[in-house]
């Protein structure tokens, strides 16, 4: 088993990464889409996500977590290659913790500003992590060319979570801000498409290496139902935008369940293309894994860690499932 350890590592961070992109984007791409709402709709966004979004970011520090205890060597080389994005990130995520309390207690008007910030933290935490991606994939290169793509990856993935915050306000809400978030689902997909196709042609323009993996024969036959897969869920989330609200809320999951499959099927295919790289063509897991000992005894917490966030995650859910509720403080 210890020599196994690291693979073990590398799946619960890779794991918990996914996890928090999916609930954690999906409470961003709200934060941000409050942008276009106005006073009443914007309590009905926050009674959305309210009992779930500071329980997302759980899921972040877990993966980081591991990266650190587990990865060492590559978490040095990551954060130090990212820290102005990633700053960038903690800055939007303290901001927009901030602003949910402040926005509360605040007079009517200094309310709107706090409402500002949450939408300003959560559009700096999306962006920073969408550089944080396009750099990260591109190897860490040094010049404009490869900032310019990196930023434009930001934007993309911010579209990206304002698809999922919008796919889950047409799950959670009714009447005039159901059909607001479905407006915004159909105008985040094009931008989110732009991102995903950016990502797939970058990484085998980057390394010799993942392009042979793509495109060698027999691979690509095997692996041409992910892009395939993936471009028949933006055709049918862009068919069903057009149709929804239906009569008795049919199919108000279709768009948040095709923005998840978008995200699982992109993360597949670029955990696909750096394993079993943690720097691209640089460092391998097993190159920056800590030693197998070190790893058995973080093992062992981490058993206790991952299922009972998990299981807190799942109750929550469970708990506060169907239609949110008007918003109230008393």
């Amino acid at each position: 088993m210890m020599e196994h350890l690291p693979f073990i590592f590398l799946c619960l961070m890779a794991l918990s990464m996914l996890i928090y992109v999916l609930l954690d984007g999906y409470d961003l791409g709200v934060g941000m889409l409050m942008a276009w709402a106005d006073d009443d709709q914007r309590d009905s966004m926050i009674a959305s996500i309210g009992p779930f979004w500071d329980a997302n970011e759980t899921w972040l520090v877990l993966g980081v977590g591991i990266l650190l205890v587990a990865f060492p060597v590559a978490h040095g080389v990551i954060l130090q290659a990212l820290y102005l994005p990633v700053a960038l990130m903690l800055i939007g995520l303290i901001l927009r913790g901030v602003a949910f309390d402040f926005r509360v207690k605040a007079r009517a008007h200094h309310q709107a500003n706090w409402n500002r910030a949450f939408v300003a933290g959560s559009l700096s935490a999306a962006v920073a992590q969408g550089v944080m991606l396009g750099r990260f994939i591109t190897g860490f290169g040094d010049g404009w060319q490869y900032w310019t793509f990196a930023l434009f990856i930001g934007i993309c993935l911010a579209a990206g979570y304002c698809l999922l915050g919008a796919g889950w306000l047409i799950m959670k809400t009714t009447d005039e801000l159901q059909k607001k978030a479905v407006h915004w689902a159909r105008r985040s997909l094009l931008v989110t498409a732009l991102g995903v196709a950016g990502v797939s042609a970058a990484t085998p323009l980057v390394s010799d290496r993942i392009s042979e993996r793509w495109f060698a024969s027999p691979q690509w036959i095997f692996l041409a139902p992910v892009p395939l897969l993936t471009l028949c869920l933006f055709i049918y989330c862009y068919v069903m935008t057009r149709k929804l609200p239906l009569a008795g809320d049919r199919r108000c999951w279709v768009p948040f369940v095709c923005g998840v499959g978008i995200f699982v099927l992109a993360f597949i295919g670029l955990t696909y293309s750096l394993y079993p790289y943690l720097v691209v063509d640089q460092i391998t897991y097993l190159d920056a894994a800590s030693a197998p000992e070190s790893l058995l005894i973080i093992l062992v917490g981490t058993g206790f860690t991952l299922p009972a966030i998990a299981a807190y995650t799942v109750y929550a859910y469970r708990v506060f499932w169907g239609k949110s509720t008007k918003l109230s403080y008393d």
